[in-house]
This record gives C-alpha cells, structure tokens and sequence, in this order.
C-alpha cells in the first residue's frame, strides 16, 4: 500500500507534539516534520530523540519557508548537525540565497514546485534550472500548488514526467486562490485523478490539507480517490 500521511504543520501549525498526538491512532504510516517559521526549526531539531516515531515508515522535515540575515546559514549549519541522515528536506527554492551551500545535502534535498505568488519553481521549466543547480536533489511534488498554476494539469504532467526520477514524495491538498491549503474538493479530486498514474504507487503522499482531527479519516479517504493506487497486474508466466 502506498504510504500516506499529513504534515505536522497542517494538523497544528507549529505544535508537532500535537500534530503527532491527533495521528498517533490514524491510519497513517508517513509524516513530514514542519518548522515553516525559522525559529521553530530549533526546538523541532532537538526534540528529534524523544519523539514517537517508530511506527512511520517514512518521515521527512520541512524547513523554513523563508530567511533573513544569517538565518539561511543557520538552519544549514543545525540540518547538518541535528537531522537523521536518512530524512529527506523539503525546501522551498525561493528561500536559496546560494545553491553552493547546499548542493553539501545531495539528495536529501527536495525541491518543492511553488503556487503561482512565487517567481521560480512553478513550471517543468523553472524546476530544470533548479536541478541544474542542485544536480541531485529530489523532488516534493506539490499537486496543488501545480493545479493552482496551470488548471489543465498540463503542468503537473510535465513536471512529473520530466522529473519521475527524482521524486521522493507528493504533497496533496487543494491550494485555493490565496494560496492556502485546504481539504480537497471534488474538482480537485477530478484534476489530481489524471495525472494519478504517474506518481509511483511506493512514492509517499504526504497531506497538507488544514483539517481538524475529527476530519483526518475523511480527507485520507479524499487523498485515496484523487490519487488512487493499483497492484499492476501480474505477468503471466
């Protein structure tokens, strides 16, 4: 089964201990930590040995959506010295000053395509450029920030196309026209049903949807018909 999950930072905005509380009998095996405000990273860094985490087979970390001053050499510097190795880091690629610094993580960067406010990131074509500077990091696909950019999902199915092999995971909601993250429509449940076949069914979906506890079931149920996971039929032999 495909592995699915929320982001803390949906669940309870800058409370993962929360966020972590309200899954802890969900049927999720996935999570993404994230400290979207530069002075959450800290405290959700150190906090990293006493969390309960053993029951996710797949957990990644979210860093900080934006900088000033110092404070992009800062989280690189606490990433480096406080993040397991083996977490993939979802960035966006806006918040970059200078790629050389952190072309260090190789792949446990993931570039994450931006919602239309933003000016890179956005299109298949903007993501080369990116990866050209940052030759092996990974995808976080955003399915609705591409569906926000480009309704047709034309978009969406460049960028899946073109970077197949560099997706790590899928960030599902609906990003509505203010570019917030909310429970997915059955529009957005049509959109994200035609490019569904080209996301691997062993790529972990991580939602971002904004919902309350009691609504958790129901918007996984929700991610499921948007993208929705088949065993490939076997070869006869």
């Amino acid at each position: 089964m495909t592995p699915i999950g929320f982001s803390t930072g949906a669940l309870a905005l800058a409370n993962f201990d929360l966020a972590l509380a309200e899954l802890e009998r969900k049927p999720v095996d996935s999570v993404e930590l994230s400290a979207l405000r530069f002075p959450e990273l800290r405290p959700l860094l150190e906090s990293i040995p006493r969390l309960h985490l053993h029951r996710y087979r797949y957990v990644s970390l979210h860093a900080p959506s934006q900088f000033k001053g110092d404070e992009e050499q800062e989280t690189i510097d606490a990433l480096l010295r406080l993040a397991p190795p083996n977490w993939p880091i979802v960035i966006h690629p806006d918040t970059i000053s200078s790629f050389a610094h952190w072309r260090i993580f190789g792949r446990r960067i993931a570039i994450e395509n931006m919602d239309r406010r933003k000016p890179m990131g956005r299109t298949a074509d903007e993501l080369k450029h990116i990866f050209e500077e940052l030759p092996e990091a990974t995808l976080c696909f955003d399915i609705g920030h591409a569906r926000q950019f480009d309704t047709t999902m034309t978009e969406a199915y460049r960028i899946l196309q073109l970077f197949a092999d560099r997706l790590c995971q899928v960030h599902v909601s609906e990003v509505n026209s203010a570019s917030q993250h909310d429970r997915l429509s059955f529009s957005a449940v049509l959109a994200f049903e035609q490019v569904a076949n080209l996301i691997p069914r062993q790529i972990p979906l991580i939602i971002e949807s904004r919902v309350t506890e009691q609504e958790i079931d129901a918007e996984i149920d929700s991610v499921r018909r948007a993208i929705p996971r088949h065993t490939p039929a076997l070869m006869p032999a």
